[in-house]
């Protein structure tokens, strides 16, 4: 499987190098040519959607923890304060952005599987192989869509607490005084509450993928 994630990002660096039209087909043809199909590639984005939440959980937490510590002043020099948590925040959108661009990609190359299944379809000339199939695209569209919705209720989730901290940070730069932090601290309760419903959409999402990797993985 490492062999294929190495082509699939190699023939992918290709086609965003190329002016040629088209360039979807391009990229699916070229990567079946060896022996790479929809499918695999299916399964490679879900597997890289599940580690990005992996680590944009993971920041958040870093970006949440570190919230704290500028709660917790107490003197020093507070612009340095605002840059270790101006940088957290850069991070977590960083992070953010990723995941929504990860489901972006499974959405792309599951249409493309999906309408190609949904084709062949009518190729077979035996009913029963036809009729197996069409129920084996009929589950797997199934389990496809609830790890879509699953996915896209962690997504949604991110970009609320995002913006927490983006008011946070943007307070506070603007606010290089004791009396911001104290202002501030009322707020702590609530963003506590806001990651950790966060995580939680992570964990389900990311177990969801699992689930879904393994499903699919199956003969």
């Amino acid at each position: 499987m490492r062999i294929a994630h190495s082509l699939i990002t190699i023939i992918t660096l290709l086609c965003v190098n190329s002016l040629i039209s088209g360039c979807q087909s391009t990229y699916y043809g070229a990567l079946e040519k060896v022996g790479i199909h929809k499918r695999d590639v299916m399964i490679s984005r879900v597997e890289k959607t599940r580690d990005s939440q992996q680590q944009a959980k993971q920041q958040f937490q870093s970006a949440l923890a570190q919230f704290k510590s500028v709660m917790a002043f107490d003197g020093g020099d507070l612009n340095d304060y605002y840059q270790q948590l101006n940088d957290e925040y850069l991070a977590s959108k960083a992070a953010a952005e990723e995941v929504s661009d990860r489901i972006e990609a499974v959405e792309s190359v599951s249409e493309a599987l999906f309408d190609e299944w949904q084709q062949e379809l009518g190729q077979y000339t035996s009913q029963s192989l036809r009729q197996k199939s069409a129920a084996q695209l009929q589950q797997t569209r199934q389990q496809y869509r609830q790890l879509m919705r699953s996915m896209k209720r962690a997504e949604k989730s991110i970009y609320p607490v995002l913006n927490v901290f983006k008011d946070q940070t943007l307070f506070l730069k603007h606010n290089l005084n004791a009396q911001a932090i104290a202002s501030l601290k009322g707020e702590l309760s609530s963003i506590e509450l806001s990651v950790d419903r966060l995580i939680t959409q992570m964990n389900r999402s990311i177990d969801s993928a699992n689930a879904f990797i393994a499903k699919m993985a199956t003969p």
